[in-house]
């Protein structure tokens, strides 16, 4: 039968966040209950209580989690209860143009879970990025579930946006190989997760470039060799200089602004790459000499999701972690209850934190 259980809303656009009762229905066809043991508290909640997403409120906020398999529906094979299983928001379908291809990290018709939870008077929730994980259980597509061995559910749930955003744009879309050089534009969770990803896939000179000397010192601690302020020197020609003046192989902007894309775009080698995985906003702009484009070569690539496939890719990074070779517990900057939200969102804001992480 449905659970009662304790979950934050975004009521409103800009409305402080509320602890509240949310009804979770037991699992239809393809559907899973997963009781959520933590998740991270990322900008994109931050984006959808502000509407900057669309305006379907109230959300169920929370979308970067771990935590275990409850029950599930008629016709699911791809797990079962009592799987210990990190959520993704990309559950493809196997069937769409991009997936008959072999490229379903490109899936175009990804699934989310079709009943809705809801409040106690019946109001139906939207699921952050179609999970809704601030919450102690959730109702999932069973596809939105990837099976993973055991390990803190605090670290491994970043794995769900963030941190594979970042690590997938510079591995999978930057393609970052051994020897190469790579800079990265802001030096957040996403832009750390993509210097952990180049130290991973063997660069040898790996440069940060933000305007927040902590952060520059966050990007130091996940293995940046070089850091730059660009508040206070050109980060174009630095880069140029510390690559002996050709640039870097690949530049990953995780900001999504027109003035650092720029940037990115300049500070590469010939024949280099540049990977967009910061998220723009819909009203900004960037122009570009058509030669410059054209001169430069290489490849200007956006990142989806760091251009992962969740049942390969959410495994393997398991595997770095307990191997000792990705520190995701260095992303955790604090671990809250679900009461704590709000004041999360403060020091987000603040750039106090790299991630809070609710622990259920």
């Amino acid at each position: 039968m449905p659970s009662t259980v304790k979950g934050v809303i975004a009521r409103s656009k800009g409305a402080r966040v509320e602890l509240v009762d949310v009804v979770v229905p037991d699992p239809g066809p393809g559907e899973a209950v997963v009781a959520i043991q933590a998740c991270g508290v990322c900008h994109t909640d931050l984006h959808y209580r502000e509407g900057g997403i669309d305006d379907s409120y109230p959300f169920l906020l929370g979308h970067e989690a771990a935590g275990v398999v409850e029950a599930v529906g008629e016709g699911v094979t791809e797990v079962e209860p009592g799987d210990f299983v990190v959520l993704n928001w990309r559950a493809v379908c196997g069937e769409c143009r991009a997936c008959l291809k072999g490229q379903p990290w490109y899936c175009f018709d990804t699934a989310n879970a079709t009943q809705k939870m809801t409040l106690t008077d019946g109001t139906e929730l939207t699921p952050a990025l179609g999970i809704g994980a601030f919450v102690e259980k959730t109702l999932v597509a069973a596809g939105q579930c990837t099976k993973v061995d055991e390990a803190d559910p605090a670290a491994v749930g970043l794995l769900g946006c963030g941190v594979m955003a970042g690590f997938g744009a510079a591995v999978n879309t930057g393609a970052v190989q051994r020897g190469e050089s790579v800079a990265v534009f802001g030096c957040g969770g996403v832009g750390d997760a993509a210097i952990a990803g180049a130290v991973v896939a063997g660069a040898t000179t790996i440069i940060a470039v933000d305007v927040d000397p902590k952060k520059l010192e966050w990007a130091r601690e996940f293995g940046a060799t070089h850091t730059i302020d660009s508040s206070a020197e050109d980060a174009v020609e630095r880069i140029r200089e510390i690559t002996g003046g050709f640039g870097a192989d690949v530049v990953v902007e995780a900001i999504g602004r027109p003035e650092t894309y720029e940037q990115a775009f300049y500070a590469r080698d010939l024949a280099g790459r540049v990977v967009l995985v910061g998220v723009p906003t819909p009203d900004t702009e960037v122009t570009l000499p058509l030669a410059e484009i054209f001169g430069r070569g290489g490849a200007l690539k956006s990142s989806w999701y760091g251009d992962c496939l969740p049942s390969r890719d959410f495994p393997m990074l398991v595997s770095l972690y307990k191997q000792g070779r990705l520190d995701l517990d260095r992303f955790v900057s604090e671990r809250i209850g679900l009461g704590d939200v709000e004041s999360a969102f403060d020091k987000m804001r603040e750039g106090t934190v790299l991630r809070s992480v609710v622990e259920l």
